[in-house]
């Protein structure tokens, strides 16, 4: 018992002492660095992983998700208890998408040929973000704190070409199940949907806590309390029909309603990071 008394007591002290000098055994720094940069990763799906491999889950969950969706985050360390928080989104896109649909001006007998509908989105989304992290700790477990601001931007677009083209003898053609296909009280279709610009900005304090259990890794939770508000512009729905007093087909374009939020309240309820410094 004296032996076993004795070896814990080693134990713990060579515990204590690594704990206290914060390096691994093989002499790697625990905590991040001045100079260190980091970036995370939504813990979640990976936490349900493990705790899975005890379980006869089916949902056997691996994958690691960015901490915000499709928005790149990061950390730099300025000193022991100082780290300035940065967040970036630049995003382009469009796509293309083709249905068939039975060309109209098939008279013969059989199965009709078919006309091609496309329509086309493009869209763009930039998000920016800075904030200041401090802590407090000196062992494994820190405890963050600190503010951030972000702003949001972003804007999308549709347009659509039809195969059946409206003339005098096909005044209302048939069109494929695109959104812009829809009639409009009438034999109206769109040709394009612009959507108003968003904006968004947000600025919010957080609290949380930080736990290195491993060099330079770490996971953390969090908790934000801020004022956040987004507003989108006006819209333009363009549309074309027949215009039967002047045998042409005609082109009008209408305004879409504008609209805006503002809230105060709590954010990031939850949520589990997992931190990689280099």
């Amino acid at each position: 018992m004296k032996k076993l008394l004795i070896t814990a007591a080693l134990a713990s002290t060579c515990i204590f002492a690594s704990a206290q000098d914060m390096m691994s055994k093989k002499g790697t720094p625990i905590l991040p660095e001045a100079g260190d940069w980091s970036i995370g990763a939504d813990a979640t799906d990976l936490i349900r992983y493990f705790g899975n491999l005890f379980t006869k889950d089916a949902n056997n969950n691996s994958s690691l998700n960015p901490q915000i969706n499709q928005t790149l985050t990061g950390l730099y360390v300025k000193d022991e208890h100082t780290a300035f928080r940065a967040q970036l989104r630049i995003g382009f896109g469009s796509t293309s998408q083709d249905a068939l649909i039975d060309d109209d001006t098939y008279t013969g007998t059989g199965t009709p040929p078919t006309v091609t509908d496309t329509r086309k989105t493009s869209d763009m989304n930039f998000t920016i973000g800075v904030g200041l992290q401090k802590s407090r700790g000196k062992g494994r477990l820190h405890g963050i704190y600190g503010a951030q601001v972000n702003i949001m931007i972003g804007s999308s677009k549709k347009t659509y070409d039809y195969g059946n083209k409206i003339t005098s003898t096909d005044q209302n053609p048939g069109t494929s199940s695109f959104d812009g296909g829809a009639n409009m009280g009438g034999a109206y279709r769109y040709t394009e949907m612009k959507q108003g610009g968003t904006f968004g900005f947000g600025i919010s304090g957080f609290l949380g806590a930080e736990y290195f259990f491993a060099p330079k890794m770490s996971l953390s939770g969090e908790y934000g309390w801020g004022i956040g508000l987004s507003s989108t512009g006006e819209g333009e729905n363009t549309s074309e029909g027949w215009d039967a007093a002047n045998n042409a087909t005609k082109t009008q374009t209408d305004k879409t309603g504008k609209s805006s939020s503002f809230g105060v309240d709590v954010s990031n309820i939850g949520s589990i990071t997992l931190h990689f410094y280099f």
